[in-house]
C-alpha cells in the first residue's frame, strides 16, 4: 500500500511517499511524476518510504530523465537507512542529489 502527497513550496513540487514502493504501487508514482514533471524541481520526501523495489527504482530514474531533458531537477530527501542502501548499490546516489531532510532539500533547491 502506497500513500502520495503533493505539497508545492514556492518552486518546487515535493512528492511525499509513505509506505512500499515496489512493482504494484510505482505506476500511481510515476503518474504523479509525469504530472509534476512541467513544474521544474521535484522533490521526492522518501522519509515514510519503508521499502523500494527495482521497480521503484525505474520510476524515479525515468522521472529524473524526464526532468533534466526539460531542464528541471528532481532530488530525494528523508531516505531511511534500509532504502539509502539501495539508493547506494544501484548507484542512483551518485546520479540524484539526497538530502537528509525536507528542509535541508528546500534550502538547497530553493
Amino acid at each position: 500500500m502506497i500513500h502520495i502527497d503533493r505539497i508545492v513550496e514556492g518552486a518546487v513540487v515535493i512528492t511525499a511517499v509513505k509506505g512500499r514502493l515496489d512493482s504494484s504501487s510505482s505506476p500511481k508514482l510515476e503518474e504523479f511524476l509525469i504530472d509534476a514533471a512541467p513544474s521544474g524541481t521535484v522533490l521526492l520526501d522518501f522519509a515514510e518510504l519503508t521499502y523500494i523495489s527495482s521497480a521503484g527504482l525505474r520510476v524515479v530514474l525515468k522521472a529524473t530523465k524526464l526532468l533534466r531533458g526539460a531542464g528541471g531537477t528532481l532530488a530525494v530527501c528523508g531516505l531511511i537507512p534500509q532504502v539509502h542502501e539501495v539508493f547506494d548499490v544501484s548507484g542512483f546516489s551518485s546520479l540524484i542529489p539526497i538530502h537528509p531532510s525536507r528542509e535541508a532539500a528546500l534550502a538547497s533547491l530553493g
